[in-house]
């Protein structure tokens, strides 16, 4: 639908490397290919694919493990990332990724996180708002984006989460925040825990969580991808202030949810893709917007689910009969979930009452 791509968006929840182009991706491994590192061929018509398989998506995310290892490549991905949502109306934007760390190529999680910066830095597009000049704050030595020049571009902010993976021990967890907090004038506004929900244990990751919060750092968490119900109630007691998914809650769990009034991170194309949901049919989404739960709508990983915020829009609308102007209020109300400050939601605010008057709503 045309209007769910002119409207203004807020995206909450999408990983960097799993929102990386085809096309880019598609030279990436041919490059590898040509080194020798990989068979081509395997992989090419996986990438050229728009409706893959459960397996075929985990063979991408073996790939862009691959080819993100280098500081060049990560800028580049991140500068078209951002492109690309601002592209269809995304105003707001939080992106989340896992510090990386390469000895071998003197990759470290800081020079990964700053290359991602770098990337921020790199976008000429459209005028990107990523660091502490915020709407009506002065400029900082940090701002070397368009928003600091008074451009009339289109404007889209962006803000950085750092991801705990659940492979690490409870010291890298902690080695993470702390570069999260180092980074905070660079934009880094919160962390995410996530990562194969099958390994690591909600207890390792808890001291660095509680030393985030401490710190005043507002914490997402994956929640409920696979039903580990002792989990899952360790990550409600833990009040996180914003949790993605929730695939797989029993009745307690709902309560619970409803009850703190934790807002969820919807993201309807990657839960079916991944078997997560059986159907749009009994998607959680509908119970939880029936109700009035604080939800919004998000990608995950646009690439590799080859989707887009404007199209989980449209299916949203389309699946659970939900008209124009609601959508565009779901939209607005994810303004109280962001984690930047006070003068970035009041200019989001602004944003979304001007769209309202051009849109007729």
């Amino acid at each position: 639908m045309e209007w769910c791509l002119t409207m203004p968006k807020i995206e909450l929840h999408a990983h960097l490397n799993g929102s990386i182009r085809d096309s880019t991706l598609l030279g990436l491994a041919k490059a590898l290919g040509d080194e020798g590192k990989i068979v081509f061929s395997e992989f090419e018509h996986v990438i050229l694919k728009h409706d893959r398989s459960l397996r075929e998506v985990f063979k991408l995310f073996d790939l862009i493990h691959l080819v993100t290892t280098d500081h060049e490549i990560v800028s580049r991905i991140t500068k078209e990332v951002v492109e690309d949502f601002a592209a269809e109306n995304v105003v707001y934007l939080e992106l989340r990724t896992t510090p990386k760390r390469n000895d071998l190529i003197g990759m470290s999680k800081r020079s990964y996180t700053e290359a991602v910066v770098n990337g921020l830095r790199a976008v000429r597009t459209v005028d990107v708002d990523f660091s502490s000049c915020t709407a009506g704050g002065p400029p900082t030595p940090d701002c070397r984006n368009n928003s600091c020049a008074g451009t009339a571009k289109k404007k889209i902010y962006v803000r950085l989460l750092l991801s705990i993976d659940r492979r690490e021990s409870t010291e890298a967890a902690i080695e993470t925040v702390k570069l999260a907090l180092d980074m905070r004038n660079l934009g880094v506004m919160g962390v995410d825990l996530s990562g194969n929900p099958i390994i690591g244990e909600w207890g390792t990751f808890l001291p660095a969580l509680k030393f985030a919060r401490e710190q005043g750092l507002p914490v997402t968490l994956h929640c409920g991808e696979v039903p580990n119900m002792e989990e899952i109630q360790g990550m409600l007691d833990f009040i996180p202030e914003r949790i993605g998914h929730a695939c797989f809650f029993g009745e307690e769990e709902w309560k619970k949810l409803k009850s703190t009034k934790i807002p969820v991170e919807i993201c309807l194309t990657s839960n079916i893709q991944t078997n997560s949901i059986s159907s749009l049919e009994v998607h959680h989404f509908e119970d939880l917007y029936r109700s009035k739960h604080p939800i919004v709508l998000c990608t995950d990983d646009a690439g590799v689910f080859s989707t887009s915020l404007s199209k989980e829009y449209s299916l949203a609308s389309s699946a659970f009969g939900i008209g124009k102007k609601e959508m565009f209020h779901l939209a607005r109300n994810a303004i109280d979930f962001i984690f930047a400050g006070d003068g970035v939601k009041k200019a989001l605010t602004h944003t979304f009452d001007s769209a309202a008057k051009k849109l007729d709503l």
